[in-house]
């Protein structure tokens, strides 16, 4: 089962949780986050090298310094305030009518290296060196990572009582989705959550935050290391988490486009597609996929459906049968000569909150000659792969919204 703790969070006075709140550092490039940060913004403290004119790289040693001033600085303003007695919280994220409520925890970093928080993608070492930089020199967490459980009828009761009072902290972002805070203080709440957790709670499975998961693992062994006095209940050997029910949850499409056709004329494309795919012209409305196994295709003003003809694709395989591997084998590397989605520069990757009118328009502007749009992946089908310890393609899962950094740090001390 796996390890959780409340813990004493660092969070924004009431009054300023709208102002401090802020999209995780990667969402932003820093010529973004400098237009978009005000006075009390994280983004100060997540993207210090926007507090630069011109602004400096990120990775130059004065941003590091930058970062470590301004959160002292947060908290010797008010801005950022320290819980009395550890708690755990309550974080709700409302978009498209859709509600979902993540309880905000302490996660145990063994728990990473021993398999208990399951992975479904590769991180980098270079992405995670980055992440560790950030953590060690704060001594804190200042962005969650997002994790999945299982659904628990009991968790799920204690959560809609607390929500049932008013929030401590509610407002709506920049794109419209709505956010809310609360705090569970209560000794009994917080005894049976922990209660619950650590006996019926089999795994978390990382949904979005892969590289700040591992990079937070490294950082408590590295302070276990270099600990001679190390018992194991150290602030450190823990990792701040907003872990929602998987049914609560939806992943949205993540969708590619190509720069050229291979060589290929429009109509080879719809050739060699169509050995491996049954292909309909759907016209110049926008076309969706209709389910799993079925494409779309903007090629040359139309939509097509693409759907996989059987014996294409391996059922008993969980990662043959994904949609990103179909794709993937039979038509980026078959057709175009992709092999290597992570460094191949003719392709790029589109999230599906951007909608399918994205990927028209990358493509009748001239940037793009071909897009494909796939159906989303399911959380059952994450889990089972995450439980099956294999890895999914990159660019597979897109989950939205994004965790608003700030509502909650974790200080390592």
């Amino acid at each position: 089962m796996v390890r959780v703790k409340p813990f004493a969070a660092v969070r924004p006075a009431t009054q300023f949780a709208a102002e401090v709140a802020a999209p995780p550092y990667d969402v932003l490039n820093s010529e973004e986050a400098k237009a978009m940060a005000g006075e009390k913004s994280l983004l100060h403290i997540t993207k210090p090298e926007i507090d630069f004119s011109p602004i400096l790289e990120d990775h130059d040693p004065r941003v590091y310094d930058k970062a470590v001033e301004n959160f002292r600085l947060w908290q010797e303003r008010g801005w950022l305030q320290q819980d009395a007695k550890p708690c755990y919280y309550v974080y709700a994220q409302t978009m498209d009518g859709r509600t979902q409520y993540g309880l905000v925890l302490c996660a145990h970093t063994e728990d990473y290296e021993n398999g208990l928080i399951k992975k479904h993608e590769l991180t980098r070492k270079d992405k995670e060196d980055d992440r560790m930089i950030h953590v060690r020199i704060q001594n804190a967490n200042i962005e969650p990572v997002f994790f999945a459980y299982r659904d628990d009828d009991e968790l799920d009761a204690i959560v809609a009582r607390k929500v049932a009072e008013p929030a401590l902290n509610e407002f709506t972002d920049e794109n419209g989705f709505g956010h809310r805070f609360w705090v569970i203080d209560d000794d009994a709440d917080i005894a049976r959550i922990t209660e619950i957790f650590t006996s019926r709670v089999e795994a978390f499975y990382v949904a979005d935050g892969h590289h700040r998961t591992a990079a937070a693992a490294r950082v408590g062994a590295e302070k276990r290391a270099q600990n001679p006095n190390h018992t194991g209940a150290e602030e450190y050997n823990y990792f701040m988490a907003v872990c929602f029910p998987q049914s609560q949850l939806k992943i949205i499409d993540y969708n590619r486009v190509l720069k050229d056709l291979g060589g290929l004329s429009p109509f080879e494309v719809i050739e060699w597609i169509g050995r491996d795919f049954d292909v309909e012209c759907k016209g110049a409305d926008i076309y969706h996929p209709s389910g799993l196994h079925n494409f779309a295709m903007y090629l040359e003003g139309q939509w097509y459906s693409l759907t996989a003809k059987p014996g294409r694709y391996d059922d008993a395989d969980p990662i043959g049968v994904l949609d990103v591997t179909i794709l993937s084998n039979l038509v980026l590397d078959k057709v175009f000569g992709i092999r290597d989605l992570r460094t191949d520069r003719r392709i790029d990757f589109v999230g599906g909150i951007r909608g399918l009118g994205e990927l028209q328009r990358r493509v009748d502007s001239g940037e793009m000659q071909v897009a494909f749009a796939l159906y989303p992946v399911s959380m059952e089908q994450l889990i089972a792969i995450a439980d099956s310890g294999n890895i999914m393609p990159p660019k597979t899962t897109w989950f939205e919204p994004k965790l608003r950094s700030g509502l909650a740090i974790h200080k390592l001390d």
